[in-house]
C-alpha cells in the first residue's frame, strides 16, 4: 500500500510541476554575464540535457558533478521569483492573513518585513532590499527551507531566480548577472563564474503572522499584489510533509530522524546541528553549546505546516523554532528555562523572553540576544547538506 501511495503522490506532485508551474514558464531575463565559457570542452562528452538552454553559464567552472542535478519540471523562471515586492502594514495585512499564518521574519536596522509562505509557496525567491540591504528572501518548499541572503557579491547587486532545476530535492537558484547556478540551502555557488562563492546568510525567524505584529507593529508584510494571479493561501503540495519519501530526492535518508521531520537547523561557527521540532516541542526551551558558544533554542507552538493540508492556515500546528547565542554583551551567560505558564524566562534576572529573542519584561526588557544563523528544514534536506550535523534528543539530556 505504501508504494501505491507512494507513486500516487509522486504523479500528483509532477503534475502539480507541469501543469500549475509549467503554464508560467517565460523567458528569463536577458543574463549580463561573461560571453561563452573558459575552457575547450566543460562536458567531456556529450552535453548533459540539463545544461541546455544556459548559453551564458560558464560550464567549465563548477565543483559538482551534473548528474547530481536534475530537472524540477520547469523552466529558467517557471516559478517567477518577486522583483517588485509590494508591502502594507500589518493592520491592512490582516485582511488576508490569519493570526497563525506562518511567514519569515526579517528585520535589519529598524525595517521589519514579514514574507507570507502562503506566497512564497508560489514563487519560492523575493528579491528585495531591507534597511538599504539588497536580500533575497528564499524558501524551497521541497525541503522546508526558509533562508535569507545577502544579495551583494563583490560590490555587485545580483537579482536571483528559480532555475527549475534541483540537488537533493534542493532549490537551485540562479543569478541574471552571470547564469551562475547556486544552492539554495547552503548559499553556495555550484556551477559558472561564482562557483565556490557563498552567500551570506543573515538571520531569521519563521513565525505566525499575530506574533510578527505583536513584535513589529510598525512592520510591513509582503502583499499578494506580485503580478501573478495564484491561489495564495491554498498549498500547492498537499500532504507533503506526511510522505514516507522527499519529492526528487535520489540519496539515502539519515536514518536518525523520519526523512520530513520538521527541525530547526543551526549553524554556529560552522558547527552544525538539528533539534528536532518534535523534541523541542517536549521542553519548549534548549540551553546548549555548540563549538564553545553558548546558545539557546526556543520553540514555539501556534504555527501551521505549509505543506500539511489543502489551506495553510488550517493546517497542523508544527511550531517554529529559532537560535540565539546566551552571551550578552556585557558577558553574561544566561539560563533560560520555561516557567508554569509556557514563559521562557533566564534564570539569573527572571525576565521574560519571546521568541523573537527579546526580553519582554523583568530586568532584561528591551534586551536582545543575537541571533544565530538557524531556520526551520526537513531533516533529509539538511541531513544531505550538512551530513556531520549533531541531532539535540530531549532523552539525552535526562
Amino acid at each position: 500500500m505504501s508504494r501505491v501511495i507512494s507513486a500516487t503522490f509522486s504523479l500528483m506532485m509532477g503534475a502539480i510541476f507541469a501543469a500549475i508551474f509549467g503554464i508560467i514558464a517565460g523567458a528569463a531575463p536577458p543574463a549580463q554575464a561573461q560571453d561563452g565559457v573558459t575552457c575547450d570542452d566543460p562536458f567531456d562528452g556529450p552535453r548533459p540535457q540539463i545544461t541546455r538552454g544556459w548559453p551564458e553559464t560558464d560550464f567549465c567552472q563548477r565543483n559538482i558533478e551534473f548528474n547530481e542535478v536534475r530537472s524540477g519540471g520547469v523552466g529558467r523562471d517557471g516559478i517567477p521569483p518577486i522583483d517588485e515586492p509590494v508591502f502594507t502594514d500589518v493592520v491592512e495585512a490582516s485582511q488576508t492573513l490569519q493570526p497563525q499564518s506562518p511567514v519569515i521574519a526579517l528585520e535589519i536596522d529598524g525595517d521589519a518585513r514579514a514574507y507570507p509562505l502562503e506566497i512564497l509557496t508560489w514563487h519560492e525567491i523575493v528579491n528585495d532590499v531591507v534597511g538599504d540591504q539588497p536580500v533575497a528572501v528564499t524558501y524551497c518548499p521541497l525541503c522546508n527551507s526558509a533562508i535569507v541572503f545577502d544579495r551583494v557579491v563583490d560590490g555587485d547587486t545580483l537579482r536571483f531566480g528559480v532555475s527549475g532545476l534541483l540537488r537533493n530535492s534542493d532549490l537551485v537558484m540562479w543569478d541574471s548577472r552571470t547564469s551562475s547556478w547556486w544552492q539554495q540551502i547552503t548559499g553556495e555557488g555550484l556551477v559558472g563564474y561564482y562557483t565556490d562563492t557563498v552567500l551570506e546568510i543573515l538571520p531569521s525567524v519563521v513565525a505566525a503572522f499575530a506574533d510578527f505584529a505583536e513584535q513589529y507593529p510598525d512592520g510591513q508584510v509582503l502583499t499578494r499584489d506580485t503580478g501573478y494571479t495564484r491561489s495564495y493561501g491554498q498549498n500547492p503540495y498537499v500532504g507533503y510533509d506526511s510522505s514516507q519519501r522527499p519529492f526528487l530526492f535520489d540519496g539515502d535518508v539519515d536514518e536518525r530522524l523520519p526523512a520530513l521531520a520538521h527541525v530547526l537547523g543551526g549553524l554556529v561557527m560552522d558547527t552544525a546541528v538539528a533539534y528536532p521540532y518534535a523534541e523541542l516541542a517536549q521542553v519548549g526551551v534548549v540551553n546548549d553549546t555548540i563549538a564553545d558558544q553558548p546558545v539557546v533554542a526556543i520553540w514555539q507552538g501556534g504555527v501551521p505546516s505549509a505543506l500539511d493540508g489543502a489551506s495553510i492556515n488550517d493546517s497542523r500546528d508544527v511550531g517554529t523554532a529559532a537560535l540565539y547565542s546566551r552571551l550578552l554583551d556585557d558577558g553574561t551567560v544566561l539560563d533560560f528555562y520555561l516557567d508554569d505558564e509556557g514563559v521562557v524566562r533566564d534564570e539569573q534576572t527572571d525576565s521574560a523572553w519571546n521568541q523573537f529573542g527579546q526580553a519582554t519584561a523583568g530586568e532584561l526588557e528591551g534586551t536582545r540576544l543575537f541571533m544565530e544563523i538557524g531556520g526551520p528544514h526537513f531533516w533529509f534536506a539538511w541531513a544531505a547538506f550538512r551530513p556531520e550535523t549533531t541531532v539535540w534528543f530531549a532523552d539525552d539530556e535526562s
